[in-house]
């Protein structure tokens, strides 16, 4: 009896938890999608609120799947449906307390208009979801609020601030200092002065190097509404506006920088009283709150699990068996971001944009600017604590005194940042935010607290595009996108990793790797898909990152002789078994993979058009990482000149003709002609249609 009663009761629970919720009801007879040749969605809406549900909607149609995992994330659900993997997500949910910060900074954060937008693009999603339950991964995640988009929000850009990494250096016991990400991240981005071309337009390349798949893979699209919304750029599944991109008047690019964003405390706990920390002598309580995570175990049945978290006076806070440690950074304070940008798409000049930016809303990222009006910009946004001088910030900060409890930050204007440079031009891929134009025009360094922790290396790709880049004269449309697909290292290497022993071995001391070692000594540091060099290269560089995780041994190190030999060895057994041969082109080795289309592909780390790849199959690699979304737009009289293209298609559905179009012309560069005019598009359309129709 007592087990009837119980499957009773289960049963109960789970028809509870089906979950229903009714159409919005929204008007979508003001909403027009508009697909062009390869599928990519022109969205028109009477209202900016329109467009975004419009938007929700045409992205949903194309990846409803990764969509909901942002959705799932920010709502703490993600276990539910991704068991163990998910409830690690929701854990990470709640000790940033992402969604009870949404709530209580919702309503202050955000307008009245741009609340608005928010919402209609709630209703999208929400509608979408209604009228296809098959694709629903957990039915009682819907309906989705305007604030719940806001948490997902919170999450993501908490995470690109470092969150994540923070927690798990405290688990790993890898403090006091934060290791890096396995593999840098990285992008491009280049703006040319209209003095410095032979058009008389300013050039813009807005190019992102993220991971090809997954939570934060470009989607392209172009919103457009009648109260003054009209851009075309790149978004992540769950966004509500374009993140970089252009309108008719200006665009812009954003990189990732890596200033010092979050701070690490070690708390000093009581000896008696494990829940007790010091501040200032005195003794405070950790604020201890149990959460339940809900880990699937079948199709049928999730398990709840208790787990504690913690919170004190610095911030989110984690009891470990080898201390209590904090951390603090500006992500879970100020979450305006999403109206940030969404005024940055609305921007008519640089004035309107640059206001936008001076919210300080976005917690990171450099980001490059031009427009029509014969101006160019760039600067290193981050929302950057005023910290207490002379402490080490890169390392763990003790937790004991208010001091170092830090509540404001650095205002905009005490950024690293440029406007109109005397030798007309600005870039950055990832590195010194005080290089982002000629040498001649550095700025100063030491103008900056060292507290910022700003990264003052140059990379690859920066000392490249300067070998590149020509000091005087102009330059062609023509010129510039060669320099922006360049695939070649520069003379000097600039990798953390000294590499210079693979090039400097004596083959008569190895003769059984006379071929490798003579391969990589004639190589001209070109990575075409025809290229030996580039593929033993290739081979080395991910045979030493691969040692550096398993072994936690640091980047910044030099690689011996007899290590150099080990690799090179390593990669003749590797090629050899699986290819037959002992050197291999790069093309061979290294595939673009969608279903059942495999592609040669170009490109090694750190060159200008960068590929990061993993292990696939028969000892080949596939591309994860790197070359993407690339938009290229020249802004002189009329509307901007626009050419993109997106590594796989506009459809993240195997069954979709957009699923995988694009890769031919990714991997041969040739970029498809995009436009902003409402009149072109749909003449042009293969589709026009209201959502839901």
């Amino acid at each position: 009896m007592k087990n009837t009663t119980l499957l009773f009761l289960i049963c109960l629970l789970l028809i509870s938890c089906q979950g229903v919720h009714q159409p919005s009801g929204w008007n979508t007879k003001n909403i027009q999608i508009a697909r062009d040749e390869f599928g990519v969605p022109h969205i028109f809406g009477k209202s900016d609120a329109d467009a975004a549900y419009g938007l929700a909607w045409a992205h949903a149609e194309d990846d409803f799947e990764t969509i909901q995992k942002t959705v799932l994330a920010g709502k703490g659900l993600a276990g539910r449906v991704f068991g163990e993997e998910g409830a690690a997500i929701d854990f990470f949910v709640h000790l940033l307390d992402t969604k009870e910060i949404a709530k209580t900074k919702y309503e202050e954060s955000f307008s009245p208009e741009f609340k608005k937008v928010l919402e209609g693009y709630a209703a999208g999603l929400n509608d979408y979801a209604y009228q296809h339950p098959e694709e629903l991964l957990y039915a009682p995640a819907f309906p989705i609020t305007a604030q719940e988009i806001s948490s997902a929000y919170i999450l993501s850009l908490a995470q690109m601030a470092g969150a994540d990494r923070a927690v798990q250096a405290i688990f790993n016991g890898t403090v006091p200092k934060i290791a890096e990400d396995s593999l840098p991240k990285g992008s491009n981005a280049i703006a040319i002065h209209p003095s410095r071309t032979d058009s008389g337009e300013a050039f813009l390349a807005i190019n992102s190097h993220q991971p090809l798949e997954g939570p934060v893979a470009w989607y392209e699209a172009h919103i457009q509404s009648e109260e003054g919304w009209n851009a075309l750029g790149g978004l992540f599944p769950g966004g509500a506006m374009i993140f970089h991109g252009v309108n008719e008047h200006l665009g812009w690019a954003h990189t990732v920088n890596s200033p010092d964003l979050l701070d690490l405390f070690e708390l000093e706990m009581d000896a008696d009283d494990p829940m007790r920390y010091r501040v200032d002598g005195e003794w405070h309580q950790l604020e201890e709150k149990i959460v339940w995570l809900k880990v699937r175990l079948w199709d049928w049945i999730t398990l709840p699990i208790p787990k504690k978290v913690w919170k004190s006076i610095y911030g989110p806070t984690l009891v470990t068996e080898k201390g209590t440690y904090a951390f603090r950074l500006g992500a879970l304070d100020r979450i305006g971001a999403p109206e940030q940008w969404w005024r940055m798409n609305k921007a008519k000049n640089f004035t309107e944009w640059k206001t936008a930016m001076e919210s300080l809303q976005l917690p990171n990222f450099n980001t490059v600017y031009a427009d029509r009006y014969d101006t160019i910009y760039y600067v290193s946004n981050a929302l950057l604590p005023k910290r207490v001088p002379g402490i080490d910030h890169a390392e763990t900060v003790p937790g004991n005194s208010s001091a170092v409890v830090w509540n404001d930050y650095h205002t905009y204007e005490e950024l690293p940042q440029q406007l109109n440079p005397a030798l007309g031009y600005l870039f950055n891929t990832n590195h010194s935010p005080f290089k982002a134009g000629a040498l001649a025009d550095t700025l100063s360094a030491a103008a900056h607290p060292k507290e910022m922790g700003f990264d003052l290396r140059d990379n690859n790709r920066s000392v490249r595009f300067r070998e590149l880049m020509p000091e005087k004269g102009k330059i062609s449309w023509q010129q510039f996108n060669q320099l922006k697909f360049d695939q070649t290292l520069p003379k000097d290497l600039a990798f953390r990793t000294n590499l210079q022993a693979l090039f400097t071995l004596n083959p008569e001391a190895y003769p059984d790797l006379n071929a490798q070692i003579n391969t990589l000594a004639t190589w001209n540091k070109e990575a075409g898909v025809n290229s030996e060099g580039a593929a033993l290269f290739a081979f080395a560089y991910y045979y030493w990152w691969d040692e550096f995780t398993k072994t936690g041994r640091s980047i910044d190190t030099v690689i011996t002789e007899k290590e150099a030999v080990q690799s090179l060895q390593a990669a003749k057994t590797h090629f050899q078994t699986h290819f037959g041969k002992e050197l291999v082109q790069l093309g061979e080795y290294q595939k673009l993979v969608r279903g059942d289309k495999v592609l040669p592909l170009w490109g090694i780390d750190d060159v200008l058009t960068t590929i990061r790849s993993t292990a696939w199959e028969k000892g080949m690699r596939k591309a994860a990482q790197g070359e993407s979304y690339i938009l290229m737009a020249r802004f002189g009289k009329g509307l901007p000149v626009l050419e993109s293209i997106n590594v796989y298609g506009a459809s993240n559905r195997p069954e979709s003709p957009h699923y995988a179009d694009q890769m031919e012309r990714f991997v041969t560069r040739k970029l498809k002609p995009m436009t902003l005019d409402k009149k072109t598009v749909l003449q042009q359309a293969k589709r026009v249609y209201q959502p839901g129709n």
